[in-house]
This record gives structure tokens, C-alpha cells and sequence, in this order.
């Protein structure tokens, strides 16, 4: 047998050598994964709606009756006390009269003036009388039953003048010409409580009904927040459930609790013109009103239940988890390659859950596995 050159045993080892790097070219490489490390931390369980905020006891203001209120000096934000007055409120003005009206009201003017004109002379004439045989009743020439008759008659007399007297009020008030510009005040609306004018729905002087609503006061430091909720939230929160507001437009969030669970839901149609369950909640503000200087009733706030918090919770990536025909696993990555896990699930927020068993602190998880990692695969953190 013929021994091999050198050349020959080059030849054949450079073959090898390129034999071998192809081999390894069509190899499957190491999968770039992205991995979180399971760690305890904080947790909490929220349900998180728009809310509204309103003054817990607030008061709106009506005329009791029906009259001409006079223009209302203050502004929606002025403080004021218990007791001071807010709306003066005057008998209703007469209304206008059209031509025939007018001169009817005006011939009743007309005629009163005269009947008062005849009934003072008739009452003059009495009264005299009157006078005249009291003295001579007094002087023993004229008898008691004459004087008597003077006296009916002149009480008649001045009765049937002040009668005159008033139908001749009566008629210049219902023309608009009566003395109605020194008529006294004749109710004053005060305030209720000490507070802030809430709303005005109308400063300018004018008649009202009624019963019609002209203001709205309130403590503006005793705030509430109403939120809808859906149906199926509502179930999971209770009175006394803690609250966060956030986007208030301060720096900090506030706190609330849960006062009120309302127990009649309602269909609300959403902006993507889908029909919810909706249950209003009332929570009060726990935050002191120097934390929240500025907010008002009516603005605008988040609110965010917490269903459940705890300190120190083992918690992986919802994104790590996927299903499976037994519930829950996830890749685990153990010495460079993918290792699937079965795991129980506890809470759940929207970023991480908490891990009841199947994974341990330190534990590296494969965050969005796609279709590509299987058990034993090769990977290396991106």
C-alpha cells in the first residue's frame, strides 16, 4: 500500500476543516430571547374608570315663590357664611297693557277718583254733623238717639271713603301707574350653610317661577367622586375599598374611600357604540384639602380601585405566560436553553402576576415566547 504524501494529508485536512465549518454553518443556532428575573415586589389588583368629583352636600337655591328677583351681585367661587343673604327677591312687576286695556285701566282711574272725590264729601258732611249735635247733646238741646244716628252715619261715611280709597289704589296698580318704586323688599333668601357659590344660572334681574333653581352653594372642601363602572367591577368593590386619583392635574396622587355601591346598574352606550352595564360608586376624599388646593366639583379625575395589594408578592411577566390544556407554563432559561415550566396563578394586574408555585426568586423567564421556542431550545438573552 502506497503511503500518502504530504501533500496528499493536506489536502485531505483542509477538506476536513471546510467539511466540518459547513456542518456547523447548518446548525441551528442560539434563539435571542428577551428575559425578565422573577422577583417580589409590590402588587396591586385595581379596577381603573373615569370618575367626577361633586360636593358631597350641596344646595340649590329656588324662589319659594313666584316674584322678581333683583340682579344677583355675587360669583360663582365668593365665599360666604351661614345666614348671609344672598337673593332679594320682590313682588312680581305688573304687566304691560295693550291700548284697550289702557284706556279701560285709565277709565277706571277715572271713575274711582270721582267715587273717592263724592265719598270724602259725604265723610266731611258726616263727620260735621256729627260733631255739630255732640255739642249740642252737650248743651241739652239735642237728644241722645239724634246723636247716635250722627255717628252711624259718619262711621259709614269715613268706611265708604276708605273703601273709595282703596279701589282707586286697586285701579291705579293695575294700570302701572301706582307708587310701586318704594315698595319695601319683601323676602330675603339667606344662605343655608357656610360654603362656595357653586354655580349662578342666571345673575340678571328678572321673574321667576316657583320653585325655579337661581343658585348653587356648597362646601367645597367636603368633595366626593362618582365613578361608573362596569357591572362586573362592581361586584369586587366594597364600602371602605381604598382609592387612588391620579390626573387631577396635581403632582401627587389622592386617596379616597369607598362610601357607596350603588345597587341599580344601567345601560350606557360607549364610544365605540358598544352597550355596558354600568354601576355609579361614591368615594369620599381621605386627602386633607391643603394636598388637593385647586380641585373643585365637577373636574375630572382616575380613580383606581385597589380589589388587592400586599408588600412583598413573587410575581413573573404576564407576558411570559401562556396557555396550556392544564392551565399555565412559561420558559424558564436554564444553562443556555429553554426549560418549559407548569406554574399557579394567583392576582393578576396588567403587567405581572403572582406566582402561587412553580418558579422561584431568581429564576430567569422568557418574556414573549413566539412559536419558535420549545422545550431545549438553545437561546441567549437579547
Amino acid at each position: 500500500m502506497t503511503k500518502p504524501t504530504r501533500k496528499q494529508i493536506i489536502l485531505i485536512i483542509t477538506a476536513l476543516v471546510i467539511l466540518g465549518a459547513l456542518i456547523y454553518g447548518f446548525l441551528p443556532g442560539a434563539a435571542t430571547v428577551q428575559t425578565e428575573v422573577v422577583a417580589s415586589a409590590p402588587m396591586q389588583v385595581i379596577v381603573e374608570e373615569e370618575g367626577e368629583t361633586f360636593v358631597e352636600q350641596h344646595y340649590i337655591i329656588s324662589s319659594p315663590v313666584a316674584a322678581f328677583v333683583r340682579r344677583i351681585d355675587l360669583d360663582p367661587g365668593d365665599i360666604v357664611e351661614a345666614g348671609a343673604p344672598l337673593i332679594e327677591l320682590e313682588p312680581p312687576r305688573s304687566i304691560l297693557l295693550d291700548p284697550r286695556s289702557q284706556l279701560e285701566a285709565d277709565a277706571r282711574i277715572e271713575a274711582a277718583e270721582a267715587s273717592l272725590e263724592q265719598a270724602e264729601t259725604a265723610a266731611r258732611q258726616a263727620v260735621n254733623e256729627r260733631d255739630r249735635l255732640e255739642r249740642l247733646f252737650e248743651a241739652e238741646s239735642a237728644t241722645h238717639q239724634n246723636v247716635e244716628l250722627a255717628r252711624s252715619e259718619a262711621s259709614r261715611a269715613l268706611a265708604s271713603r276708605n273703601a273709595a280709597r282703596a279701589e282707586l289704589a286697586a285701579a291705579r296698580a293695575a294700570s302701572g301707574s301706582g307708587d310701586l318704586e318704594n315698595y319695601p323688599v319683601r323676602h330675603i333668601v339667606r344662605s343655608p350653610v357656610a360654603g362656595s357659590i357653586l354655580a349662578i344660572y342666571e345673575k340678571s334681574e328678572r321673574f321667576v317661577n316657583p320653585g325655579e333653581p337661581l343658585l348653587e352653594i356648597g362646601d367645597i372642601h367636603q368633595l366626593e367622586v362618582r365613578v361608573e363602572v362596569l357591572s362586573q367591577d362592581a361586584v369586587r368593590i366594597t364600602p371602605g375599598m381604598r382609592v387612588l386619583l391620579d390626573q387631577w392635574g396635581g403632582e401627587r396622587s389622592l386617596e379616597a374611600r369607598v362610601t357607596r355601591v350603588e345597587q341599580q346598574g344601567r345601560v350606557v352606550i360607549s364610544a365605540l357604540g358598544v352597550e355596558e352595564r354600568r354601576v355609579e360608586v361614591v368615594a369620599e376624599l381621605v386627602s386633607t384639602p391643603e394636598e388637593r388646593i385647586g380641585l373643585g366639583s365637577g373636574y375630572r379625575v382616575l380613580a383606581q380601585f385597589v380589589i388587592w395589594e400586599e408588600d412583598q408578592v413573587l410575581q413573573v411577566p404576564s407576558s411570559a405566560l401562556f396557555r396550556t390544556e392544564d392551565g399555565w407554563a412559561v420558559f424558564v432559561v436554564e444553562e443556555g436553553r429553554a426549560v418549559r415550566k407548569e406554574v399557579s396563578i394567583g392576582h393578576q394586574s396588567g403587567l405581572s402576576a403572582q406566582v402561587v408555585d412553580g418558579l422561584r426568586e431568581g429564576d430567569v423567564v422568557i418574556t414573549h415566547p413566539d412559536d419558535s421556542i420549545e422545550e431545549g431550545v438553545k437561546v441567549e438573552p437579547g
